[in-house]
């Protein structure tokens, strides 16, 4: 499934999610291509520099009294010192109880930039902040502002670590932005090393066929054409899953932070939920941005994934992607500590 930010899209048309291992990598190009201009690079990482602010701040940044709560319990509790799969995770239980709310990315017709929302998430966003704040305390020293945060989601979510402005640079399948984050060195998809790992292969054609879910789609019908081109490569990528029968045993393999995409039967996309990996007396347990109203349609820490994904016939098993911290940034090495 897809796209770029709706959960019931998202889990009624099926979605994406990561590949990741060595099979010969497809060309993203057209407007989706992007220059890489490294502001921090160590080892294989590089980091893009943030794009210029394209929408006012109010719009593609809410919450900032919760952002600032939320930073000064990081500090205080010195989450900094963590590893970044126990930062995430402390990052993800603090939004707990958050409101489940659909197209929190679709903020305008034509123009794209990268959007926080901490009043309301859905299943993308809610992994997808907790990542960018974890990555923010070690990517950069305080003070931190929104357009810090805004930077580490444009890293994790647009094509090459750069939003354009256009639609077509934000990756609205899951199964792309694994790969293009594990290509970039930015997270490791450990699916196909976890016993029991099988290949998926789809034919993937959600966004194309019901385009006029999507409004940025609805107002420029010349972009439907290029994206049925993305979908069409993104259909070519290695997509591994361990079915759910394998799960529990998979469950020792799984870490705090790990981004854990539900895999669907549906025959024209790879995934239909995600969220993240919580470890809780030696089970790997599910917390993620739901709809179901019995749950409250909010973020929850649910059950463990193996009893997740037993619950609905519609669950076909999980792929996992782990990231990993950013280079840090050059600020560190001048003086700014703590100003």
């Amino acid at each position: 499934m897809k796209l770029g930010k709706n959960s019931l899209l998202f889990v009624a048309v099926a979605a994406v999610v990561g590949c990741g291992s060595a099979v010969s990598e497809p060309e993203f190009d057209g407007s989706t291509e992007t220059e890489l201009i490294p502001v921090s690079t160590k080892g294989m990482h590089s980091v893009t520099p943030p794009s210029p602010l394209r929408l006012p701040l109010s719009t593609v940044f809410k919450g900032e009294s919760k952002f600032r709560a939320l930073v000064a319990k990081a500090e205080r509790e010195n989450w900094r010192q963590l590893p970044l799969g126990q930062r995430t995770v402390r990052a993800a239980r603090a939004m707990v109880g958050t409101p489940y709310v659909n197209y929190t990315l679709e903020i305008d017709d034509r123009i794209e930039n990268p959007v926080v929302n901490f009043g309301g998430m859905d299943c993308w966003t809610y992994y997808e902040n907790a990542l960018a704040f974890a990555r923010m305390l070690r990517y950069k020293p305080a003070p931190y502002k929104p357009q810090d945060m805004l930077h580490m989601v444009e890293i994790e979510r647009y094509r090459g670590g750069r939003c354009t402005g256009g639609y077509l640079s934000r990756m609205h399948h899951l199964e792309e932005v694994f790969y293009d984050n594990q290509k970039r060195g930015l997270a490791t998809n450990v699916t196909p090393k976890i016993p029991g790992a099988v290949r998926l292969r789809r034919e993937i054609r959600e966004m194309t066929v019901q385009w006029k879910s999507y409004r940025y789609l609805r107002n420029n019908r010349s972009l439907v054409p290029e994206i049925g081109k993305i979908e069409a490569q993104v259909s070519k990528l290695p997509v591994y899953h361990i079915p759910k029968s394998k799960v529990r045993k998979a469950e020792s393999y799984l870490q705090d932070g790990d981004v854990c995409a539900i895999t669907s039967n549906w025959k024209y996309g790879y995934t239909s939920h995600v969220g993240l990996i919580v470890k809780l007396k030696g089970r790997a347990y599910f917390t993620h941005a739901t709809s179901d109203r019995d749950k409250g349609r909010m973020t929850i820490i649910d059950r463990p994934i193996t009893d997740y994904l037993n619950a609905s016939s519609k669950h076909a098993g999980i792929a996992v992607l782990r990231p990993k911290d950013l280079p840090p940034s050059p600020m560190w090495q001048r003086g700014v500590v703590g100003r």
